[in-house]
C-alpha cells in the first residue's frame, strides 16, 4: 500500500460520519540558551531542514500536502455568493465621509444617559465609554488636552519598568499634545468633527500612522521602508478628530499568539503583570484594557485580534475580508488578514468600525461586498431579531478546551441569550479542522515569506527574534505545490462552511482555548518556542481567517484566578451587523460583573 490517499469531494463527505480529531501539537517547548541553540541547528544547511522535515512529518503535514488528492480547485482569495440583507440594519455609506458614517453609527446606539452616570459613578467598575469623553468634553468637564498629560504620565512611567514591558514602541509626547490642543480648539469653538474628536487611540505596529515609522516590531523596518503617509484607515479616523498616542507594541511581524517581544520588551497583561497579553496585537488590547485609550487598531491574520482581546478582557472584531481597507499596512498584499477594531465596549468597537470601513477598489471588483451594515440597537425590533437568530455549536469542538472554565464561562453565556431572547441553538459539525489549521499555516506562512524574502536575503533576518526565526525555518519549507494544495483545502471548507451557514446564522467558541498563560521569566529575554500554547490559543479563531468571515470576541466572565474568558462570534460573509448585534446582547447579560485590571488608569478623571 502506498503512500497516496484521496479526499472524497466535499459535496459527498457523509456528515453523520464525521468524528471530532483533538489536535495534539509535536513539538518542544524551549527558552533560553537552549532555545538559541535550536534556532541555529534549524538555520543551519543540511540538519535545519531535516529536522523541520522530521516535525512535518510527527504533525501529519506532509501526509496532508504531499500524499493527498484533493478533488476541489484551489481557491486563492476568499470566494462568497450573494448574501441576503441583515434584518432591522442601517445601511452606511461606503463612500461617503467617515463622520457621516459616524453620525449614522451613533444613531444606532441604545439610549445611554452620559450625564447622570458622569455624575453618579457606582461604585462598581466600568470602562468610560466614546459618548463619556464627547459628553466630558462638550460640558467643559475636561479637555483633550487634559486627558493627553494624564496619557503622557501613564506612558512615560509605563517606560521606566525592568524589565521593559512597553506598551507603545513609537511615542512623540510633542505630537500628543499638538493633536490634543487642536481637538480642544475645536470643542471651544463649538465645532468638534464628529463623536470621535478628541478620542485617543493607539495603532498596531505594523499599520501606518504618519509621522511614526512602522517597524512591525522589529528592529530594522524603518531602515527599508519609508512611512510618508497614514494608512487608509487611519486617515478615515483622523478626519473624524481622533488622536493617535503612537504605535502599538506587538509580537514581532505578528509572528505569533503569546505577545513575547525580545527586541523591545513585552507587554504584560493588565489583569496579571505575570501573564501573556496574547498576541500578536499585544500592545493595542493592553492599552484599551488599561483604560489609557477608548480603542485601538490592531491585525488580524491569525486571530491576532481575538486572541488578545480575550485574554485582555476587551472587544475585537474581525471583520470580513476586504471590508477595510489593507492599504498603507506591512500586510497589504496577503489573502488571510484584516485591520480592525479593539475597544473596551461594544459600542465603542461599532463607532470605530463605521469610521475606519471602506473597501479597496480592487476588492470591491474581486469580491462584491454587499453594503456595510450596523444593527440598530436603539430600535424595539432589536429584541425580536435576536430571537429569530439561529446559533450554531459544534460541542466536540467547543469543549475541546485547556481548561473547562472557559467552556463552561462561555456555555453559561449562551443559556443566558437563550433564556433572555429565545435564540435557537442547533448542533453543528464541522469537518476537517485539523486540515484547515494546516492550509491556515501554509497560507499566511508562505505570503509573509514572500513579502520578507528579499530582506532576508539581504541579511536582515538574523536580525529577527528566535521565534521569528523559528516560524521563518519552517515556512520557507513550503513549496508551491503545498500553497496550491492548501488552497484547494480552503475551498472544501469554504463549501462545508457555506452549507452550515443555510442553517445557522452564526457559530459561536470560546475565542481561545485557555485563558492568559504565564510568561516564562526566561522568555523575556531570548523568546520561546510553544506550539502547543499556540493552538490553544488558536484553537478557534482559524476558520475566520483562512475563509474570510467576520467574528467577535466579546468578555463574557472570569476563570477562578480572575483571568478574562472570551466567546467567539462568528458570522457569514459581510454580515458584522449580526455579529455585532449578538455580541451587544452578550455583553449587557455578561458585564455586570466586570473587575477593574489590577493595571488599570483612569485618564478621564485623574486627579
Amino acid at each position: 500500500m502506498g503512500k497516496k490517499r484521496a479526499m472524497t469531494p466535499a459535496e459527498d463527505v457523509d456528515l453523520s460520519s464525521i468524528k471530532y480529531e483533538r489536535e495534539v501539537v509535536q513539538a518542544p517547548h524551549l527558552t533560553g540558551f537552549v532555545f538559541r541553540f535550536f534556532v541555529r541547528i534549524l538555520e543551519a544547511p543540511l540538519i535545519g531542514p531535516i529536522i523541520i522535515n522530521y516535525l512535518k512529518k510527527q504533525n501529519k503535514i506532509n501526509q496532508l500536502l504531499q500524499y493527498t488528492v484533493i478533488p476541489e480547485e484551489p481557491m486563492f482569495k476568499p470566494e462568497y455568493p450573494p448574501q441576503e440583507m441583515e434584518p432591522d440594519v442601517v445601511v452606511l455609506e461606503e463612500d461617503g465621509i467617515p463622520e457621516d458614517r459616524v453620525e449614522s453609527a451613533l444613531k444606532c446606539l441604545p439610549r445611554y444617559d452620559v450625564a447622570e452616570l458622569w455624575e453618579n459613578s457606582s461604585a462598581s467598575f466600568r470602562y468610560w465609554k466614546i459618548r463619556d469623553y464627547a459628553y466630558a468634553y462638550r460640558s467643559r468637564e475636561v479637555t483633550p488636552s487634559l486627558v493627553a498629560e494624564h496619557i503622557i504620565s501613564v506612558i512615560e512611567e509605563n517606560a521606566k519598568n525592568k524589565p521593559p514591558a512597553p506598551l507603545l514602541i513609537s511615542f512623540d509626547a510633542a505630537e500628543v499634545r499638538k493633536q490634543a490642543a487642536a481637538s480642544t480648539q475645536r470643542f471651544e469653538a463649538g465645532n468638534p468633527l464628529s463623536v470621535l474628536d478628541g478620542i485617543f487611540m493607539a495603532i498596531k505596529d505594523d499599520i501606518d500612522c504618519y509621522p511614526h515609522p512602522s517597524n512591525g516590531a522589529t528592529t530594522w523596518m524603518h531602515e527599508v521602508r519609508t512611512v510618508k503617509k497614514d494608512a487608509v484607515c487611519v486617515s478615515r479616523l483622523r478626519s473624524c478628530g481622533v488622536i493617535f498616542i503612537g504605535k502599538a507594541n506587538m509580537h514581532e511581524l505578528g509572528m505569533g499568539t503569546t505577545g513575547n517581544n525580545s527586541n523591545y520588551g513585552t507587554t504584560r497583561n493588565p489583569h496579571a503583570p505575570d501573564r501573556y497579553t496574547g498576541g500578536s496585537s499585544s500592545g493595542p488590547a493592553a492599552i484599551v484594557a488599561s483604560g489609557i485609550c477608548s480603542a485601538a487598531l490592531g491585525t488580524d491574520g491569525g486571530g491576532s485580534i481575538r486572541i488578545p482581546s480575550s485574554l485582555c478582557g476587551v472587544v475585537g472584531l474581525k471583520t470580513t475580508y476586504g471590508r477595510t481597507s489593507m492599504e498603507g499596512s506591512l500586510c497589504d498584499s496577503g489573502t488571510v488578514e484584516i485591520i480592525g477594531p479593539i475597544a473596551s465596549t461594544v459600542e465603542d468597537v461599532m463607532l470605530v468600525y463605521a469610521a475606519m470601513l471602506g473597501t479597496s477598489p480592487a476588492s470591491k471588483i474581486s469580491l462584491r461586498p454587499s453594503p456595510p451594515c450596523l444593527p440598530t440597537l436603539s430600535s424595539n425590533e432589536d429584541s425580536n431579531v435576536l430571537g429569530s437568530l439561529r446559533i450554531g455549536k459544534y460541542t466536540p469542538w467547543f469543549n475541546d478546551v485547556h481548561s473547562t472554565e472557559v467552556s463552561d464561562k462561555c456555555e453559561d453565556a449562551l443559556n443566558l441569550l437563550s433564556k433572555a431572547y429565545g435564540c435557537e441553538m442547533i448542533e453543528i459539525v464541522i469537518p476537517e479542522l485539523i486540515e484547515m489549521r494546516t492550509a491556515h499555516v501554509v497560507s499566511i506562512g508562505s505570503e509573509c515569506m514572500c513579502s520578507l524574502n528579499p530582506d532576508c536575503e539581504d541579511g536582515k533576518g538574523v536580525k529577527l527574534t528566535y521565534d521569528t526565526r523559528t516560524s521563518l525555518a519552517l515556512f520557507r519549507s513550503f513549496t508551491a505545490a503545498d500553497y496550491v494544495a492548501a488552497q484547494c483545502i480552503r475551498r472544501r471548507n469554504m463549501y462545508y462552511h457555506m452549507e452550515i451557514f443555510k442553517k445557522v446564522d452564526v457559530i459561536v467558541t470560546p475565542t481561545t482555548g485557555m485563558t492568559a498563560p504565564k510568561i516564562p521569566p526566561s522568555a523575556l529575554k531570548s523568546g520561546e518556542t510553544d506550539m502547543q500554547t499556540t493552538a490553544n490559543l488558536m484553537q478557534f479563531v482559524v476558520p475566520a481567517n483562512l475563509l474570510g468571515f467576520p467574528a467577535i470576541s466579546v468578555p463574557v466572565g472570569y476563570d477562578k484566578e480572575g483571568l478574562p474568558i472570551g466567546l467567539q462570534i462568528m458570522g457569514r460573509p459581510w454580515a458584522e451587523a449580526t455579529i455585532l448585534r449578538i455580541a451587544s446582547a452578550v455583553e449587557k447579560l455578561c458585564g455586570e460583573s466586570k473587575k477593574r485590571p489590577a493595571s488599570y488608569y483612569d485618564v478621564l478623571k485623574a486627579k
